[in-house]
């Protein structure tokens, strides 16, 4: 199946044979540091800058209804986000990754979107669409 918005990506995860864990990083677009007037210029129009990652949270597939919902929850922290970027993790054995087992995969996801790969994840704007980052 090809993922192309939030409700895919829950209805996926629901079908996998493993407990999941959905792990999602909240990004907000930036100038990057020392930019240049074109950088400037690009980023003012709603073109380019840099996503750094504002917010982490985990979910269990069961804990999501829509996109409207998670934003809505989002919102509630006060930290504007563009982007956010979403990973998985598998279960074994029936068992649930445990939370420790989350935070530390949700740290090495903002590790390697602040070093900009992001290829290896889902990328979802607010509305909740795949968007191609690159």
């Amino acid at each position: 199946m090809s993922i192309t918005n939030f409700a895919d990506l829950v209805s996926e995860a629901r079908l996998q044979p493993d407990a999941q864990r959905l792990l999602f990083v909240f990004t907000r677009a930036e100038l990057p540091d020392n930019p240049t007037a074109e950088q400037r210029r690009h980023f003012e129009q709603g073109v380019g800058g840099v996503l750094t990652p504002a917010l982490c949270v985990d979910k269990a597939p069961e804990e999501l209804s829509d996109m409207a919902a998670l934003v809505a929850e989002s919102r509630e922290t006060g930290i504007e986000w563009d982007i956010v970027f979403v990973g998985a993790l598998s279960g074994r054995g029936g068992e649930a990754p445990s939370a420790e087992q989350a935070e530390a995969q949700l740290e090495r996801m903002v590790e390697s979107l602040k070093m900009g790969n992001v290829d290896q994840f889902l990328a979802l704007d607010r509305q909740g669409e795949a968007v191609r980052i690159g």
